[in-house]
């Protein structure tokens, strides 16, 4: 339910996303005939039962899976250790490069896959609620989350552990609501797009190595610790980049100029993962 919301926070597509994602629509004929845009952002949630192509696209000619049925919109893959390890390996290339090409006998199709990736899993096979409640060996528990490769985790931004809720939180309102935190990632896309207004970028993620260096510079004290964070919890030269864009995103909800080694701090805490991969 919870990532269900998830587009409910983000901003409405704008004149270009509007048409890119209806083009999109209409080649695998699921636009509505009332609508001649899709003015919402897509959400799409396959059965973990799904196949590559269904996934990334196939077939003869070739044709957009998921990934890109999802383009600007979010895609959420419940029980994630539950699909194909091949089919999740399938996303790296869509995930890194934001486009799926697929090659056939019949051609090429080249597709378009700006997606945001939420999966949920539980931390274990039986489904425990909670690591500390879990009557699940270590050996089996490893076993379970190993069907996530390093590859591909390092290619996921944000690693959070929710704890069960409590019965009392149950139906409890907290936090900000979905309005208001819109407003917020709303003005940090304005902030994004105001840097970018002279390169073909639309939001941190799609910063380049280059980019990052010059839209991303970080205090001495904020670099040493990313390089601990390299040495002691394994982080690739990609995680280290993905760091650096999600503390460049978090200095944009705050409103701030510039990544402090506060934002670093924040961005490493939310590589979870990486510490049961710790060398």
């Amino acid at each position: 339910m919870l990532a269900r919301r998830l587009p409910s926070i983000l901003p409405p597509l704008g004149g270009d996303e509007a048409i890119d994602v209806s083009t999109i629509w209409s080649v695998a004929g699921l636009l509505p005939n009332h609508a001649a845009l899709v003015r919402s952002r897509p959400f799409r949630a396959p059965h973990h039962t799904i196949s590559v192509a269904g996934l990334v696209g196939g077939g003869s000619p070739p044709h957009p899976g998921e990934v890109t049925l999802a383009h600007l919109g979010v895609l959420f893959l419940d029980e994630l250790p539950e699909f194909a390890q091949h089919v999740l390996e399938s996303l790296r290339q869509p995930l890194e490069d934001g486009r799926v090409t697929i090659a056939r006998a019949s051609g090429i199709g080249d597709f378009p896959s700006r997606f945001q990736l939420v999966g949920a899993a539980n931390p274990c096979r039986r489904g425990c609620s909670s690591l500390d409640l879990c009557v699940c060996t270590p050996t089996e528990r490893a076993r379970y989350l190993g069907r996530l490769s390093r590859p591909l985790l390092d290619r996921i931004d944000l690693h959070v552990e929710l704890p069960a809720l409590a019965h009392g939180d149950l139906g409890a309102a907290a936090g900000d609501s979905s309005a208001v935190v819109r407003q917020r990632v709303q003005a940090a896309r304005e902030r994004q797009r105001s840097r970018f207004r002279r390169l073909a970028l639309r939001v941190n993620a799609e910063l380049s190595a280059r980019h990052i260096r010059r839209f991303c510079a970080v205090p001495h004290d904020a670099e040493r610790m990313l390089g601990a964070a390299m040495s002691q919890l394994g982080l690739s030269a990609r995680g280290h980049d993905r760091v650096l864009k999600v503390a460049r995103t978090i200095a944009d909800l705050e409103g701030a100029d510039g990544i402090t080694a506060e934002h670093c701090a924040e961005a490493l805490q939310y590589r979870g993962l990486d510490r049961r991969w710790r060398p």
